[in-house]
């Protein structure tokens, strides 16, 4: 007997033109015997079960090309990402979770916020090693009090919809961490804010009152993140297949891989092309969506 598939579309706006010319889209691909909209405050989804008669890799296709027609986002959500039973969510913070991308605003601080955020930048696109990137630009921090630290922290912004994703999986029961090329420091006040499951960064280097502009310990790169989610997920008894990753860049894109759906959230284009699901919305909360939260 042949699987249903979840197909989760997702827009700013999404009318009766979109459903049907979805529906269009597909009808190469299998039977649609299910189609539900759900309307949320800045964002429509539709959700369709499909019983496939190709590939997935040719209905990933005709999803693609109505995408690019529509301006609208769509993906295949595997059914344990979706379906009850246990599930974990693991989210990048800089520019995924949060608004910010803390380093920069760090570097602020030190007069040197556009040449930080250039590597930032090239990092982020992978065009840089991230490992030696970050040593780089944590050098240009060496001598900031330690007081600034405080001052980032209450300059965060959660990303819209952040807060309603994290409490849905708290609500029923499944962890939720995040894994951060970041820094410890600052992330500590806000996981303790979200209740976060767990919450792995990088450390500064702080001595007499100073950052030192080196870090403690390993760096957390793209194989620590995939680490990271594996190794949360066997200690929560979350299959892998059940788990669901977010992040936007480079850094991320072994995590996104290996998690059961990879959700690139307003990503670089590189990281758009690799992930399960691109988010091109900037609201967090679609995701509980593709969670069938």
């Amino acid at each position: 007997m042949t699987e249903n598939l979840r197909v989760v579309a997702y827009a700013g706006r999404l009318d009766d033109g979109h459903r049907a010319s979805l529906v269009e889209a597909l009808r190469g691909s299998g039977r649609v015997s299910d189609v539900s909209r759900a309307r949320e405050p800045t964002f429509d989804v539709l959700t369709l079960e499909l019983t496939p008669d190709a590939a997935v890799t040719s209905i990933r296709a005709a999803l693609s090309r109505w995408s690019s027609t529509t301006g609208s986002g769509a993906a295949i959500v595997p059914a344990p990402v979706h379906l009850p039973g246990p599930k974990l969510l693991i989210l990048d913070v800089d520019s995924t979770l949060i608004k910010q991308e803390v380093i920069d605003v760090l570097a602020a601080h030190a007069g040197r916020e556009a040449e930080v955020a250039a590597v930032t930048e090239a990092a982020m696109r992978g065009e840089i090693d991230f490992s030696r990137s970050l040593h780089r630009r944590v050098l240009a921090l060496q001598g900031l009090p330690v007081s600034v630290i405080d001052d980032v922290v209450d300059r965060i912004e959660l990303s819209e919809g952040a807060e309603a994703l994290v409490n849905a999986y708290h609500d029923a029961g499944h962890p939720v961490g995040v894994v951060s090329g970041g820094f410890s420091q600052v992330l500590a006040p806000l996981a303790a804010r979200l209740r976060l499951t767990f919450a792995e960064a990088n450390d500064l280097e702080i001595v007499d009152g100073r950052l030192t502009g080196r870090l403690s310990g390993a760096v957390v790169d793209r194989r620590a993140k995939e680490r990271v989610l594996r190794r949360e997920a066997a200690r929560a008894g979350v299959p892998l297949a059940a788990t669901l990753a977010v992040g936007d860049g480079a850094n991320d894109l072994d995590m996104l891989a290996a998690a059961g759906l990879g959700v690139a959230f307003n990503a670089k284009p590189a990281v758009r092309r690799a992930a399960g699901a691109a988010l091109d919305l900037p609201d967090l909360d679609v995701v509980r969506h593709l969670s069938g939260l």
